[in-house]
Order: structure tokens, then C-alpha cells, then sequence
């Protein structure tokens, strides 16, 4: 009787034993079934820690790495909103970057006569250089914008480009023309006025009236009566509901405002 005692036991041993490897096994296998940390994270986490350094240059780099290298993330529009924000950044910063260089200051310069010259504003040359005040001396070497920007409005999408070129350098949500009535075409930028009065009905309505529909800025463009301005309304912001003219928030219309000089192309398409 001892002989098939032995027997089962040795079979139920075997059978113990295979069920403890199957176990192991399945347990294994749904360890890598589970979802690993997404592979762009430690790249992501060393942008965000650049960019809180102040490092700019190389937080940028990597949010391009990761915008070419992850294509179907759905991060994707989170790292364009922080690189282009990093452009901002770096054009009122003194880091010269493609597009800057630094210019020495020559007798007889000023501020407006360095604009001019390379197609720019005051405004953008003293917050690059953090300057206080329009006095500058001859030999200093200050940090200038040389390449044309363009801006190109989506009636679409409410949505306002910011280029350079052919490449998108900041992207702003807008509002546009109730019924479609924002003009379709290619203009230019004629005037740029800061906290402007607002004329209607034979009125003028005071800089800084709640009345005052064009907010802190106006950017005028070559068909009259039409142009780029802040909002005291903005919760309008990415619908149809102006007379016509293109409606930023104020904090950002008077970014585009110290960045692009009178004489840029506004390009407006359906």
C-alpha cells in the first residue's frame, strides 16, 4: 500500500509544483501587460525644471524633441503651448537667439532710428534689454530682433498666428466679426495707439471706460475703421461678436503690441 501512497504524492507534487509555475508566469505576464510610465516623461519633467531655472534655450529644445518624437501624444498641444511661450520669453529676453543679434550703438543713434533701421519697435529693443527709459550711450552693445513677423488671423477658429515667416512663433485665441464680418484679405498694420479713446456715435469714449470696447491697445490695419484691440468684455474671447475688428485680451494684445512695428502684414482668411 505504500508504493501508490508514494505514487500520488509525488504526482500531486509535480502537479503543485507546475501550478506554482503558471502562476508565476501569468503574474509576470500581466506585470507587463500594465502600463509603464510614458516614455517622454523624464524629458518633460527636465524641460518644466529648465524652464524654472531659467533656461530657456535648452527647455525649448526639448519640447521640439518631444513634439517631433511623440507625434500621437496627446501632450502634444501642451508642450506647443509651452514652447511658444518660451519664444516669448526669449524675444524679451537679452539671449540672442536665430533671428537676434547684438548691436553696437553708434553716435547719433536712438532707440526709434535703430527700429527703423531693422524693422522693429522701441518697445521690443527696451524689454530685451531691460531698459528704463529711451537714453542710450554710444559703444554699448544691446540685443536686436532682425527677422519680419507676420500675422495671419483664422476667422475659423478664432485664432490668431503669430509668425515668423512660415513659422508659427505664438498662438493667441481671439474673437472676430458677429455674422462674419471681419474682412477677408491681406493688409498692413498703418498705427498703433496705446490705451486709445474709442469714437462713437460722435462720442469719445475715455482710455480705461468700461464703455471702452478697444481695452488697453489698438493696431490699426489699411482698411479704415479696422484693426487689432483689447477687450473690456473677455469672456467674448474665441467667438463672433465684434463689429468687425479683431478682439484680443488686454495682457495680450499689448504683447503683440511691443512685438510687431507698424508696417507688418495682417493676413485674414475665413
Amino acid at each position: 500500500m505504500k508504493k501508490p501512497i508514494i505514487f500520488v504524492a509525488v504526482i500531486c507534487g509535480i502537479f503543485l509544483i507546475l501550478a506554482v509555475f503558471m502562476c508565476m508566469r501569468l503574474s509576470k505576464g500581466v506585470k507587463q501587460e500594465q502600463p509603464s510610465r510614458a516614455p517622454y516623461s523624464a524629458l518633460a519633467t527636465q524641460a518644466r525644471e529648465l524652464e524654472a531655472q531659467g533656461n530657456y534655450t535648452q527647455a525649448k529644445e526639448i519640447y521640439q524633441k518631444l513634439m517631433s518624437e511623440f507625434t500621437n501624444s496627446q501632450e502634444m498641444s501642451s508642450w506647443q503651448k509651452a514652447s511658444e511661450d518660451l519664444n516669448i520669453k526669449l524675444l524679451f529676453s537679452p539671449a540672442v537667439t536665430l533671428n537676434s543679434r547684438i548691436y553696437e550703438i553708434q553716435p547719433g543713434d536712438s532707440l526709434e532710428k535703430i527700429a527703423r533701421e531693422f524693422k522693429t519697435t522701441v518697445e521690443l529693443i527696451m524689454k530685451s534689454n531691460s531698459l528704463s527709459d529711451n537714453k542710450i550711450m554710444p559703444g554699448k552693445k544691446i540685443k536686436v530682433w532682425t527677422a519680419p513677423f507676420n500675422i495671419v488671423v483664422d476667422k475659423s477658429q478664432n485664432i490668431l498666428y503669430l509668425k515668423v515667416k512660415e513659422d508659427i512663433f505664438k498662438t493667441y485665441t481671439v474673437a472676430t466679426g458677429a455674422n462674419n464680418s471681419t474682412p477677408v484679405g491681406t493688409f498692413t498694420i498703418v498705427n498703433k495707439i496705446a490705451n486709445p479713446p474709442w469714437f462713437k456715435a460722435g462720442k469719445v469714449i475715455p482710455p480705461g471706460s468700461p464703455e471702452n470696447i478697444l481695452g488697453t491697445r489698438w493696431l490699426g490695419i489699411d482698411k479704415k475703421s479696422y484693426g487689432i484691440h483689447g477687450t473690456t468684455a473677455p469672456q467674448s474671447i474665441g467667438t463672433q461678436a465684434t463689429q468687425g475688428c479683431v478682439r484680443m485680451l488686454n495682457s495680450e494684445v499689448e504683447e503683440l503690441f511691443t512685438i510687431v512695428p507698424v508696417g507688418t502684414e495682417v493676413t485674414i482668411v475665413d
